[in-house]
């Protein structure tokens, strides 16, 4: 936990939604777990004890409060800010690798035997791989439940049980409730039987019109969809392709998914929690920030800013050497025409106007140097990062080490440290990267009186670590002067 044992004791007996997520509060008389804001009577401090992770909590007997859904919240901030194996491991259940590959599959992608990445995960995080993609299966299930009319054989499936008896015992302990009696609490599934309709929550304050603002600049035609109130995307997942509409809410970003195989709804939801950043600490990251001099003013009129994440590795990967160099305009067209020439298509069946997926590693190895415009050297440098992806050289997940994705990308020819330290920022969620060579971020510094030489900003930006990705993300606003977006009430 990031939080130590009294002061939890504090934010439940004060219901603060901030701490939502980063810890589970469990009564011991009834053998009951909640987030730290649940509306429930506060118990008697010896009654209560704490848990790091939902998992934790299932493991050692309680079981979900219906009243608070404490699997309904953004995930704990603290696994975007360590780059140590708990977090990184976390980052990659959470992305449904368990279900997928298993726990020896987990474990190889880590570069740590089974038995030490159980023994690092239950002593950290108070349960095993298991418990923790077990729990990620209950939540996922409880969705599908509540959000749509699917059979529970079929939800089942789609959760990533092995059985259906197995489904039903896990619901029970869970929620203390069975399927049929979850999905009467919330009433019938939406008319549309194709999508799955969810609420990805966050932690306010979350600067909207920062992240909206971002995709809308660099959104490719065929792949994204971008208008003040609605971002669509295609997807490509684990099992399938899918489609994902989002709108920005007071208190979440409701989400539309349109999935070929509804095993990939844990896959597509963590990574469009990516995309949005949506399981930072923002009021954390703004007093930081906000106690520099520099960053006051910045803060106050921007509070809540998020650092873009990715839904695909591959694609930051290209989308940040395409944009070396060159304005974002260039680099968009530039996209856009790849996507056109190597992108597949796929149907649109929201209507949101994304019917084409990125072109896969293999298709760019093959054919980038033909179908990417511009100089030849950067369409030889995307062709031969492909070629590492798909052979197995180049792994883009959110799971990796910092230091040794960076040491592999700048293996690559034409990629240095700008580029690197980008898509290490941007899949990773790495929060402390600061792009100093980035030239509308050294504008942004000059208008916020920073020094904008790269050596001397970096030397200025140490005082803001373990930040300074969001720092960032303020210099580049001040040098774009991104306006406020009006979210939707409800």
């Amino acid at each position: 936990m990031l939080v130590g044992a009294e002061q939890a004791r504090r934010a439940v007996a004060s219901r603060d939604a901030r701490f939502d997520g980063c810890f589970v509060h469990a009564v011991r008389s009834t053998r009951i777990y909640c987030r730290p804001s649940c509306p429930a009577r506060t118990p008697n401090p010896g009654n209560s004890t704490f848990f790091p992770t939902a998992a934790a909590a299932q493991a050692a007997g309680y079981r979900a409060c219906l009243r608070c859904l404490p699997d309904a919240v953004p995930g704990s901030p603290e696994w975007d800010l360590r780059a140590d194996l708990a977090g990184r491991a976390m980052r990659l259940i959470t992305d449904g690798l368990v279900d997928r590959s298993g726990v020896g599959g987990l474990a190889a992608e880590l570069g740590y035997s089974a038995r030490q990445l159980n023994r690092v995960l239950t002593g950290e995080l108070g349960a095993g791989p298991l418990g923790l993609a077990r729990a990620n299966r209950a939540h996922h299930a409880r969705i599908l439940i509540e959000g749509t009319g699917m059979a529970f054989s079929d939800i089942a499936f789609a959760a990533g049980f092995s059985s259906l008896r197995q489904f039903n015992d896990t619901i029970r302990e869970v929620f203390a409730s069975t399927p049929g009696q979850l999905r009467s609490r919330r009433g019938a599934g939406p008319a549309d039987p194709g999508a799955v309709h969810l609420r990805l929550a966050f932690r306010p304050p979350f600067d909207a019109a920062g992240v909206f603002g971002f995709l809308r600049d660099r959104a490719v035609t065929g792949l994204e969809s971008v208008t003040d109130l609605r971002y669509a995307r295609s997807l490509r997942l684990p099992h399938g392709t899918g489609t994902a509409v989002l709108r920005p809410k007071a208190e979440h970003l409701g989400c539309t998914l349109h999935l070929a195989d509804l095993r990939d709804l844990g896959a597509a939801v963590a990574r469009l929690r990516r995309l949005f950043d949506l399981d930072a600490d923002p009021v954390a990251v703004d007093t930081a920030l906000a106690a520099d001099p520099a960053f006051g003013h910045a803060v106050a009129v921007r509070p809540g800013i998020r650092v873009p994440g990715s839904v695909d590795g591959l694609e930051t990967l290209v989308r940040t050497v395409l944009g070396q160099q060159v304005s974002v305009a260039v680099a968009r067209r530039g996209l856009g025409v790849l996507v056109q020439r190597l992108g597949a298509e796929i149907d649109d069946p929201a209507g949101a106007g994304v019917h084409r997926l990125f072109p896969t590693a293999e298709a760019l190895a093959e054919h980038a140097t033909a179908a990417v415009p511009g100089p030849r050297s950067r369409a030889d440098t995307v062709a031969e990062a492909a070629a590492a992806v798909a052979g197995g050289a180049l792994r883009l997940h959110p799971g990796r080490d910092r230091q040794e994705l960076r040491a592999e990308l700048l293996a690559v020819r034409g990629i240095g440290p700008w580029t690197a330290d980008c898509v290490t920022m941007r899949v990773l969620g790495a929060p402390d990267v600061l792009l100093s060579g980035d030239l509308a971020l050294r504008r942004g510094a000059a208008a916020l009186g920073l020094p904008s030489a790269p050596a001397e900003l970096d030397e200025r930006a140490r005082r803001l670590s373990p930040w300074r990705s969001y720092a960032g993300m303020h210099l580049w606003a001040a040098a774009t002067g991104r306006a406020h977006l009006e979210t939707e009430s409800s």
